[in-house]
């Protein structure tokens, strides 16, 4: 018997049952579409952090003070000390003592209440300089940002972002308005184009004044010279490791520290938080997947049942053939053919749904869903071999039969 009559044999006794092999390739079908699925929603995951992540700004190390301890040796954590100052920002600005950095933005943040009229708003104020728009690759909607000589002379001066002016004003376009800040009125000269979230921390609702403004007008006390976060800016991707050694050395010496290990700050790159994140990404991705693959795995189990059965059903036919001189090796490929054919139908089927599912559910669970094509042509190759494999056994015992017992079996 050849290949072509092998698998129009095949074929024509699938379609002579027709419902049960529609709830066999069921079976494989629903595994292949998960498997598509939860690796599309891996992928789309690292990509939305990787691009949260990237939102902070290009080539960015972000330096943030050490922790505090109290009297009763209770530890804060990583940002709860003043142990970061505008001089340490200054240090770092400087082409000589750090020649990778490109740009270098500091911030002193607080969260205070801002008045319009009738309306207020508790948000983040954020005291900065000129450098932090380019630093934190963030653009304006409206009007102008800081310039260095609004925070020389600590100009009573404002940026809001999105969310923060919508709440004032019910609207962006403010610039020229006036609001107050513990009474201070200060003229807002800004608006930030709109940046979504990250996290759980939206990105549009906040303020930004000066720095000095921040530090002497509305915080003052003993820490105003202290600032929350220092950005940087390496020059290029290239030089991320450079600049990141550069600024560790320079803040150990002005803060007379000797060993890393006891440095009263911590640094953390855009690299190492996309490689944390990936990784946290991928080891869920995995899990899921494999998760997903189970139900794979019941329907291999699904195609042994029914091949099982069919066997058991056409013994007559089996030994009739066998009876006119069919040899073992035909009779076991045409029930290997029937269990590839079922295989390979759940499996294209499950691939068609799948990407179906991801073009349409991102709408629905406002998250993205990659259709990763290696998973797609992987998971159609795997449900015909597990097809195959799974129909091994009930090939063989075909194949196994003996004539004179196959026709005398009814």
């Amino acid at each position: 018997m050849s290949w072509s009559q092998t698998l129009r044999t095949a074929w024509s006794a699938v379609h002579s049952h027709a419902l049960r092999s529609t709830l066999t390739i069921l079976g494989i079908l629903i595994g292949i579409a998960a498997v598509i699925l939860t690796v599309g929603l891996g992928l789309g995951s690292q990509q939305e952090v990787s691009a949260q992540i990237s939102s902070l700004g290009s080539n960015l190390l972000i330096v943030s003070p050490g922790s505090t301890t109290s009297s009763a040796g209770i530890r804060g954590g990583f940002g709860s000390s003043s142990t970061l100052t505008r001089s340490d920002a200054e240090a770092l600005a400087s082409s000589v003592n750090a020649p990778d950095i490109a740009a270098v933005a500091a911030e002193k943040s607080t969260s205070l209440e801002i008045d319009y009229g009738d309306t207020n708003w508790t948000t983040t104020v954020t005291g900065t300089t000129s450098s932090w728009l380019d630093v934190r690759s963030r653009s304006l909607e409206y009007g102008t940002f800081i310039t260095d000589e609004q925070e020389t002379n600590q100009a009573a001066v404002i940026v809001l972002g999105s969310d923060t002016a919508t709440e004032l004003f019910g609207t962006t376009n403010v610039v020229g308005q006036v609001v107050t800040i513990s009474d201070i009125d200060f003229t807002v000269i800004g608006v930030l184009e709109s940046e979504g979230s990250s996290s759980s921390t939206s990105l549009d609702d906040m303020a930004v004044v000066p720095l000095s403004t921040a530090s002497n007008t509305l915080v003052g006390g003993t820490t105003r010279n202290a600032v929350s976060t220092i950005y940087l800016q390496a020059a290029s991707s290239g030089q991320l490791s450079a600049a990141y050694q550069e600024a560790e050395t320079l803040l150990l010496n002005l803060h007379s520290i000797t060993s890393a290990d006891s440095a009263d700050f911590s640094i953390a790159s855009q690299e190492s938080l996309v490689a944390t994140a990936t990784s946290v990404a991928k080891t869920l991705t995995v899990l899921l997947t494999g998760i997903a693959g189970l139900s794979l795995l019941v329907g291999g189990i699904g195609v042994m049942n029914i091949m099982l059965v069919s066997v058991t059903e056409r013994t007559r036919e089996i030994g009739l053939r066998k009876a006119l001189g069919a040899p073992p090796w035909a009779i076991r490929r045409q029930f290997l053919a029937e269990a590839t054919i079922l295989g390979l139908a759940g499996g294209i089927l499950g691939a068609a749904l799948g990407i179906v599912a991801a073009r349409s559910l991102p709408s629905l669970l406002d998250s993205t869903i990659v259709v990763y094509l290696p998973a797609v042509i992987g998971s159609v190759v795997v449900a015909m071999v597990i097809g195959l494999i799974f129909g091994v056994y009930p090939a063989t015992r075909a194949a196994r039969l003996a004539p004179i017992d196959a026709l005398r079996s009814e």
